[in-house]
């Protein structure tokens, strides 16, 4: 599997299906900006309620034949073999990115589990072979990954930018960097030491820590 980020914001998908399963399909791509369509005979309070309120388009019938050609990726999640069969013969016959929920035979592209904290997001995929274990291995490094890595990243996306416009030397900004990833840093965050991470950021940044 070829791993890869989607930059979905503004971008057609579609989502087939309004159960439990679909809604957190919706949920997730809202979350990227998608422009999310839906259709199903049923729905969710959810789905019903993001219709309502103008944030997705629901379509309140079955599935049929071209729904899929106009958008640039497909997620069936119905309850149905047969219908998600359809969905992604049709979206693979034109091209169309198509994940089948709980499928792995069909598709193109499985969904990996997800960790986000801030600009971070860490994938798990286990190829289809065992979803299971992918969430299993996400629960245990939610736990490692805590709110402190968000911190942590946003700080040296600040330094990179002060390095930017400080340091014209390339080597030099890439030592600097490299010190303050590998320093005590985020050890310090971790711990609250927010004064004392302050004061060595800065150290590292004068060339007074080796």
């Amino acid at each position: 599997m070829y791993g890869a980020f989607l930059r979905l914001k503004g971008r057609s998908c579609l989502v087939v299906g309004g159960g439990p399963v679909a809604e957190r399909k919706v949920i997730s791509l809202l979350e990227c900006g998608a422009d999310v369509t839906v259709i199903a005979p049923q729905g969710t309070d959810f789905i019903v309620k993001r219709a309502e309120d103008g944030t997705i388009r629901w379509e309140a019938r079955p599935f049929q034949s071209g729904d899929a050609t106009p958008f640039s990726l497909i997620i069936a999640a119905t309850d149905s073999v047969e219908v998600n069969r359809q969905v992604y013969e049709e979206g693979e016959a034109n091209g169309r990115l198509v994940n089948v929920v709980n499928d792995q035979a069909l598709g193109n592209f499985t969904v990996p589990a997800v960790i986000r904290r801030g600009a971070l997001s860490v994938a798990i995929s286990t190829s289809g072979a065992a979803p299971v274990v992918a969430k299993k291995l996400r629960e245990e490094l939610e736990s490692f990954l805590g709110p402190e890595i968000e911190l942590f990243l946003d700080k040296v996306a600040e330094v990179r930018k002060r390095l930017l416009a400080e340091v014209p030397e390339v080597e030099r900004r890439t030592l600097l960097l490299r010190k303050l990833v590998n320093s005590e840093l985020l050890s310090m965050m971790r711990q609250g030491e927010h004064e004392d991470a302050e004061q060595l950021l800065e150290r590292i940044l004068e060339g007074l820590e080796e």
